[in-house]
């Protein structure tokens, strides 16, 4: 039997149940960035099944050039690209946007995904692997952005970002852990509100001292380190577990939504 498409059931409750699927993910635009013709085309098709709208491009200029010209809510990317490696594109991705990411490649080896999600990649899944598989992830990390957008709201500096136990108060620069209110030294709280605003994402000490402290972090990283075990003394219930200030080994720090 073939596949049925999003929205087309047998009965009424295969109807109902499919029509819900189909509203969550309607106008939801997905850019494949692969140069193997066939592979790029099984991910459309069983993206589009599940009702997505789905651009393909085969190389990474090609790609970049999707992503000025039109707006998507995620790219499934591949590393081995003809011209610019997926890497390139995934760097240049995230100095303009946060949409989520997924690598997908041959290459198992863990310096990879290493790189990958040093870089900010969402996720890194290796070839060869199952159509069903992809739509999950795809589905999953949709379902995760937007949970973020709607709780770190639009960029209003005012607001309050609430976590779980962990409330930060930008405006006022204040921080509760549990209805207590914890005191945070300037930078640690600079440190703190950066990782938060990009849940999520992996950053290294390199760039965590550049974006915080403003200057070259070549000679000093060390200081991140300091301030990120400052912090987690402050917000964590049991430091040496974080649950909301993550180490990604190999790669640096993220905050765990």
């Amino acid at each position: 039997m073939g596949k049925k498409r999003c929205g087309r059931g047998d009965t009424h409750n295969d109807i109902s149940e499919e029509v819900l699927t189909c509203l969550e993910v309607m106008m939801k635009k997905i850019l494949i960035v692969e140069d193997d013709q066939s592979i790029a085309n099984l991910q459309k098709d069983y993206l589009e099944l599940s009702g997505y709208s789905v651009k393909t491009v085969n190389s990474g200029s090609a790609g970049l050039r999707a992503l000025k010209e039109e707006d998507f809510e995620l790219i499934i990317l591949d590393i081995m690209l003809p011209d610019i490696d997926g890497f390139e594109v995934l760097r240049t991705v995230r100095e303009q946007d946060d949409i989520p990411v997924l690598l997908v490649s041959a290459r198992a080896e863990e310096i990879y995904k290493i790189n990958g999600l040093g870089l900010g990649a969402d996720d890194y899944i290796t070839k060869p692997f199952s159509s069903g598989e992809l739509v999950a992830r795809v589905g999953a990390h949709l379902k995760k952005f937007e949970r973020m957008k709607e709780r770190f709201g639009n960029g209003n500096e005012g607001s309050r970002i609430q976590v779980r136990g962990l409330e930060v108060q930008k405006d006022a620069r204040r921080v509760f852990v549990n209805g207590n209110e914890v005191i945070l030294a300037q930078k640690e709280f600079d440190l703190l509100l950066f990782l938060l605003q990009h849940a999520n994402r992996v950053f290294g000490k390199e760039e965590l001292f550049e974006r915080i402290w403003g200057m070259d972090a070549m000679s000093d990283t060390s200081t991140v380190t300091v301030h990120i075990a400052r912090i987690r003394e402050k917000i964590e219930e049991i430091p040496s577990k974080p649950q909301y200030i993550g180490t990604v080994w190999g790669s640096g720090y993220r905050f765990i939504v």
